[in-house]
């Protein structure tokens, strides 16, 4: 998706509503994101069509000051946008000062499927929400619920024969 989307398609975010009712105006400077989460789904939607000027102008001054447009505007266009998962929000809402989203972004780049996990960080300035910073959030580990049996320990099975010789075989 890029910056030909009509204000009658579905918003790239996946809110659910159309462009136009959804990130299109915020995009466009004509309203102001009332909420954290509302300012992470235009964000989204603007790496998604390509609005490359809202990214900058969305955050704090100090990452203004070390926004790469032509690169971020490069990324944007080379990429294919699938879909943004807002896993949760803390504070955010019209009434706060700061808040967190943590998302989920799914895109292809160069050929790769790429599934950006993160929680970033908004504060409310005197001129709306503003994005300040971001943290990757790793994936938690697989935790089994029966230890690990090793080659050489007795089969779980009751078989009475090493599990490497029984339902180990072949593993």
């Amino acid at each position: 998706m890029k910056d030909n989307i009509e204000s009658t398609d579905s918003c790239p975010c996946c809110s659910g509503k159309t462009y136009g009712e959804c990130c299109q105006p915020i995009l466009e400077g004509r309203a102001k994101a009332p909420t954290a989460e509302a300012l992470m789904r235009a964000r989204y939607s603007a790496y998604a069509t390509c609005h490359v000027a809202f990214l900058r102008d969305s955050a704090v001054k100090a990452v203004q000051e070390d926004f790469d447009e032509e690169m971020s505007e490069n990324w944007s266009r080379g990429a294919t946008w699938h879909r943004l998962d807002i896993i949760s929000t803390e504070k955010g809402s019209e009434n706060d000062t700061e808040g967190t989203v943590e998302f989920r972004a799914e895109y292809t780049a160069g050929g790769r499927f790429c599934n950006h996990h993160e929680r970033s960080r908004f504060v409310k300035e005197p001129d709306g929400w503003k994005f300040l910073d971001g943290e990757m959030v790793g994936e938690k580990p697989v935790v089994r619920e029966e230890p690990k049996v090793g080659r050489n320990d007795p089969c779980p099975c009751g078989s009475g024969k090493k599990y490497k010789k029984c339902c180990g075989k072949g593993v």
